[in-house]
């Protein structure tokens, strides 16, 4: 039995898309470098995702691999504090993908919202593959294989967790029912001593007949203390506790990120596809250059024209970058003509400038040392694949294939 505390550990992932842009660095990279202090992280590159869509054509994926995990470096990700490495060097994330692929019904793969919006968006592509359709259960295999108790997302990716969690709870439904299940539970809470076998009882009672969620935090904040049950029987009271049988993959909880408050060059979400994007890298050149030519309020065509900062893609970034003085002389000397567009943009051009010039410094090390990116995720790749055994053992025992 693997001793991990779910609760305190993390997974996320991005595909390789490439050098990456401001919209992932506030939306995404600014977050895992806060987690990795607070959490046990696994970062991981999603190569096999992007196959679920390129697979006609990936031969840029290798350099988007090495261009992304630079940026990551780049912006604070520590290999020290965190684990990274290419989701493809893991195959344990495949065989889990196969083995749960053996319970999990077809519908609902095909109910997930973003495979039908995904098939709108890229019509030009043929995604009437098994890969595409199979993407949701990957995804859930990624995030299983770690029993990750917390998963950063978006919003719109919350859909996705929720099918790990039904497929989690639909494995543990199926194999956690060790023989004589009820007997070793009930065997293990006369272990924890008459007050704490007292109070896991009227728990467990709460829980099942209320549904009440704090209950069930308490029971487990409960279990976690507890020295005198071995780990197993941690699991089997985790279990007991819900009603089911041993918890051999724990369900993961959504841990909504902060929505992104980047807007792109153009007003719209910062993204590639709209070429409306700052690189989380680009010269101070090519960043001025860009924010110079921004459009402005449509209103105000002369310098001696009032204008409207919300109705400005300039004043969305000034939003991000700005502090309240810069942010009251911007909203002040639109709206009165007291300046004009290009001084507007000459304070966020600096704070950009400025925010940047770490992430340059931090990205050269790496850009001159191609090894030690690789040595970072030959190292992630091995703990990675330490963690995953472990899960892969408990799960081969389960479904019959733990051969002696």
């Amino acid at each position: 039995m693997s001793s991990v505390d779910s609760q305190q550990r993390i997974l996320s992932g991005m595909r390789p898309t490439g050098k990456l842009h401001l919209g992932h660095y506030h939306g995404v990279l600014k977050n895992w470098v806060k987690l990795q202090h607070e959490f046990e992280c696994f970062f991981f590159v999603a190569d096999w995702h992007a196959l679920t869509t390129q697979y006609d054509d990936p031969s840029g994926i290798e350099q988007s691999v090495w261009d992304m995990v630079v940026d990551w470096l780049a912006a604070g990700v520590n290999p020290g504090s965190s684990t990274m490495f290419i989701q493809s060097q893991v195959p344990e994330h495949a065989e889990l993908h196969l083995l749960l692929s053996m319970i999990t019904p077809l519908g609902w793969l095909e109910r997930i919202p973003t495979y039908k919006d995904q098939q709108e968006k890229l019509r030009e592509k043929d995604l009437a593959t098994y890969g595409f359709l199979g993407y949701p259960l990957l995804q859930s295999a990624d995030i299983l294989l770690y029993r990750a108790g917390k998963v950063p997302v978006g919003a719109d990716q919350v859909s996705h967790v929720e099918i790990t969690r039904e497929i989690a709870r639909r494995f543990n439904h199926i194999y956690g029912r060790e023989p004589g299940f009820e007997d070793l539970a009930e065997a293990a809470i006369v272990k924890m001593g008459k007050k704490n076998a007292k109070l896991y009882r009227s728990l467990k009672k709460r829980y099942q007949e209320e549904g009440s969620t704090e209950a069930l935090e308490i029971a487990r904040a409960l279990l976690k203390e507890q020295q005198n049950i071995s780990l197993g029987d941690r699991e089997r009271l985790y279990g007991y506790i819900e009603g089911g049988g041993k918890v051999i993959l724990p369900e993961p909880q959504p841990l909504l990120t902060p929505e992104s408050k980047m807007p792109g060059l153009d007003g719209q979400k910062m993204s590639k596809s709209y070429n409306n994007y700052i690189g989380l890298r680009e010269d101070r050149d090519s960043v001025a250059q860009k924010v110079r030519t921004m459009q402005t309020d449509p209103q105000r065509v002369r310098r001696t024209d009032p204008g409207e900062p919300e109705k400005c893609p300039v004043w969305g970034m000034h939003k991000v970058y700005s502090d309240e003085a810069t942010c009251a002389w911007v909203q002040d000397g639109c709206r009165s003509a007291g300046i004009g567009c290009l001084e507007c943009k000459t304070p966020l051009i600096e704070a950009i400038v400025e925010e940047q010039k770490p992430l340059h410094e931090r990205a050269k090390e790496y850009e001159d040392n191609p090894d030690l990116v690789y040595s970072i995720l030959q190292e992630g790749r091995e703990h990675a694949r330490d963690a995953a055994r472990d899960t892969l053992e408990e799960v081969r025992e389960a479904m019959g294939l733990g051969y002696r």
